[in-house]
């Protein structure tokens, strides 16, 4: 019993004194970490600046579970998704990715590594011009948050509501 509670506690402690950043590689199988770090083949980090990994030119794809604002993100930035949505939100905004965006692709039903490797594949291979249309969406996204763009004259008009000035 005492072997089968500190395993669990190894498991529960890190949910259990969780921070806002938390890391969640107590998810992974255990040494999995030390391994991937010992073989230099990855570096796992509790927290990164997420626009400037998008935006950085070696990004081929962002595989995402659909969070409203990673997908805006990705989007705004006109990196193609894998959609792995987990809940709330996240089915909708991937349905969009996939089906009305048409920026990425939607893992279908239990996600294994031969079913992320197939998605990833097809974003890549850019065979349905994910890359493009998303592209596209960067461009209009540019265009909406630029000076008197469609973001731009919206806040002017909500904050004159307020009778304030948005550009004082």
């Amino acid at each position: 019993m005492a072997t089968v509670l500190k395993r669990t506690w190894t498991r529960v402690r890190p949910m259990a004194t969780a921070g806002a950043r938390a890391s969640e590689t107590w998810k992974l199988p255990e040494g999995f970490v030390d391994k991937v770090n010992a073989k230099g083949r990855g570096l796992f980090v509790t927290w990164s600046p997420q626009l400037e990994v998008l935006a950085h030119p070696a990004v081929g794809c962002f595989v995402t579970h659909c969070g409203w604002n990673s997908t805006i993100e990705a989007l705004s930035i006109g990196v193609p998704m894998v959609a792995v949505p987990q809940w709330s939100d996240q089915p909708t905004n991937a349905k969009y990715v996939q089906d009305v965006w048409h920026v990425g692709v939607q893992v279908e039903g239990v996600v294994t590594k031969e079913e992320l490797a197939r998605c990833i594949r097809e974003v890549m291979d850019d065979a349905k011009g994910c890359r493009t249309k998303a592209a596209s969406w960067s461009h209009m996204a540019k265009k909406a948050m630029s000076e008197h763009g469609s973001s731009d004259r919206n806040i002017a008009d909500f904050l004159s509501k307020l009778g304030l000035s948005a550009h004082n």
